[in-house]
């Protein structure tokens, strides 16, 4: 890279005489210092930069000067060091020659022009020395006679050329005024704000309304002095007569849509932070105009800030523009974008607008202070003032509503804020005393969902309660045991023992099943029921083995079964002069054998049975106590679940 800059360069100075080879020289220059900060700054170091600035003003030949001007413009544009070393009194003198010499091309202005435009870029030294040299007057001048007004036609090829001169100058005076802000060079370029007024009148184009929008948005930012001025040549009438007809346009095309934000931009700097100056928008109803812009769907977020942003440029310390608001259903509107836009930026304009409309929102809805509207024509009928009397209380009423949920999302995004921070605030500890009390009272959701589902597969233990009734089982278990214990007892000594185990044996299973807390299905319950309860029946109500004797009768001998035979050896009960019927009677749970007879059929078979032996009514009485009790407890128990219910009745009836 060094190589041949250091060739183009001697080809510079050894080819004067070739005004071709210099110019492709030049080019292939800017070339490669466009591409690389590091070219154009060895360039400098080499002496070339100097030596085509002196070419610039040397050379006898149009085009070398212009392919000298451009190829100082590339490379002060990409390397800051090039562009102060360049930013002189002289330079700028030598390009005010250029510019206002009549032999010079329009091609050779334009890149003076260009270069103008470079050393005034970020650069206050440049707006200094653009103002002191007075080369900001030659531009203004320019401004004003580059293009006629009457003639002006750009599809015409010898016009397109002016317009591009004129356009740079557009340009050139944009970075005199901005970045940074130079107020004097600002009060400067206001002198042009009436010829750039005819322009806004006479010419609605693209070609035309986008550079002096840009010209006059710059120049008047921030500065009120300028702002005024613009004011009081017509300027800011001229910007909203511009922006009704686009307004107007917008709905059928779409470039006036986008022509009608850049009118909006300005506008807004023109009444930014001087609300004085909005009150002269109050006659072209700019706010309805811009709200039924912002309601387009073809405008991006950038578009819809510059819009909202106006609206409260607008209606900041201005009654009539903030009751046009609230008119043309503007607060609802704002309101919208505030909750439904995930923009920040959108959401801090929604919400400027919205500050602005609460005092007069207050107003209306309490009705402190009557709305007073200056009325141009003085001579509305009588009905007309009532028509309005009555809307501005419809108005008052609509502000109210608006005011509330303006109150409401306020409060709620307060609450948000309170929530949030009473989260953070949370010390870890009591995170895990609030988790460890959770496992504890939700033992069972501990366990994976494999061990669970295994556990209550099992159906090990009867479970005459649903979980609902978990809290009180173990009560009622202790009254059914003792229940089953006092009726057992009235059995003689033998057989005490014996029942005794069984019935407590059934009374721990119930209180284990007590014990197990935790959410089951409706299944679970259907299961246990089903299945525990005949096994624990079977269990505690088993037919005992009879014993059959041989009798000697005179018809022949047959096997018979008598009850007191079957009670005496199963469970030892004498037989004695008190029971003398005990022989002589039979039971006919006795009688029945095999599998006809199970814990399922016997509580009906002895029912039907007028004699019963004392062994089987003994039981009986046991069974039916039991089932009083359970009774009691599911009626006590009002937590039972319909699963529960339905279960019971099959296992009841089914006895």
């Amino acid at each position: 890279m060094k190589t041949d800059l250091n060739l183009l360069l001697e080809c510079l100075k050894y080819q004067m005489d070739s005004p071709a080879s210099q110019k492709e020289a030049l080019i292939t220059i800017y070339t490669i210092c466009q591409q690389s900060s590091d070219a154009s700054d060895y360039f400098r170091e080499i002496g070339g930069l100097m030596f085509v600035n002196d070419l610039a003003k040397s050379s006898v030949h149009c085009i070398v000067k212009e392919a000298a001007l451009f190829t100082l413009a590339v490379i002060m544009e990409n390397n800051v060091y090039c562009q102060q070393s360049l930013c002189t009194s002289e330079l700028f003198e030598e390009l005010i020659f250029f510019l206002t010499n009549k032999d010079s091309s329009v091609n050779l202005k334009r890149m003076s022009v260009y270069v103008i435009l470079v050393l005034v870029s970020n650069n206050k030294s440049g707006q200094t020395h653009i103002r002191e040299t007075g080369c900001i007057g030659v531009l203004l001048q320019m401004f004003r006679t580059t293009l006629s007004i009457s003639e002006m036609n750009l599809s015409d090829e010898n016009i397109n050329p002016c317009y591009q001169l004129w356009s740079s100058v557009c340009s050139t005076l944009c970075a005199c005024v901005n970045n940074p802000q130079n107020e004097d060079n600002q009060n400067t370029c206001c002198s042009v704000f009436a010829h750039a007024k005819d322009w806004l009148q006479s010419c609605i184009k693209p070609e035309i309304i986008r550079p002096i929008c840009s010209f006059v948005g710059l120049t008047v930012a921030n500065n009120s002095c300028v702002q005024e001025y613009f004011v009081s040549v017509g300027g800011l009438d001229v910007l909203a007569e511009v922006l009704n007809k686009l307004i107007h346009d917008s709905s059928r095309s779409y470039s006036s849509a986008k022509l009608a934000v850049v009118v909006i931009k300005t506008l807004d700097a023109c009444i930014a932070d001087n609300p004085a100056i909005g009150d002269v928008l109050l006659k072209y109803n700019i706010v309805s105009k811009l709200l039924r812009l912002l309601t387009y769907g073809t405008l991006d977020s950038g578009e819809k800030i510059s819009i909202i942003l106006t609206i409260g440029h607008c209606t900041e310390g201005c009654e009539e523009n903030q009751y046009d608001l609230l008119k043309n259903n503007g607060l609802p509107i704002m309101i919208q974008l505030l909750t439904e836009s995930q923009d920040e930026e959108i959401n801090k304009a929604a919400t400027f607008v919205l500050q602005n409309c609460k005092e007069i929102t207050e107003k209306l809805s309490l009705k402190n202070n009557e709305y007073s509207l200056n009325l141009n024509d003085m001579e509305h009928s009588k009905m007309d003032l009532q028509i309005k009397e009555r809307n501005l209380e419809d108005y008052g009423k609509k502000a109210k509503e608006v005011l509330h949920r303006i109150e409401l999302l306020e409060k709620e995004s307060d609450e948000e804020t309170v929530r949030r921070q009473r989260l953070i605030d949370i010390p870890q500890e009591a995170v895990m005393q609030m988790t460890s009390i959770y496992h504890k009272m939700n033992p069972s959701n501990q366990k994976p969902i494999f061990e669970r589902t295994h556990t209550q597969m099992q159906c090990p233990q009867l479970n005459c309660k649903s979980d609902d009734l978990i809290g009180t089982t173990s009560a009622n278990n202790q009254s059914i045991k003792n229940g089953i214990l006092k009726t057992v007892n009235q059995v003689n000594a033998s057989t005490r023992e014996s029942e005794q185990n069984v019935v407590l044996h059934l009374a721990d299973k119930l209180q284990t099943g007590s014990v197990q807390k935790g959410p089951t299905t409706n299944e679970r319950t259907t299961c246990e029921k089903k299945q525990s309860v005949p096994q624990a029946s079977e269990h505690l109500f088993k037919q005992p083995s009879l014993t059959v004797k041989n009798v000697k009768q005179a018809q022949g001998s047959a096997p018979v079964t008598f009850c007191s035979d079957s009670t005496n050896k199963e469970i030892s009960i004498p037989t004695t002069s008190a029971s003398p019927k005990m022989t002589d009677l039979r039971c006919s749970g006795c009688v029945t054998l095999g599998l006809s007879f199970n814990s399922r059929n016997f509580n009906k078979i002895l029912h039907t049975c007028p004699y019963q032996c004392d062994r089987h009514k003994v039981i009986l009485e046991a069974e039916e106590r039991y089932k009083r009790e359970l009774r009691k407890s599911v009626i006590c128990t009002n937590s039972s679940s319909a699963a529960f219910k339905s279960n019971y009745e099959d296992f009841f009836y089914s006895r």
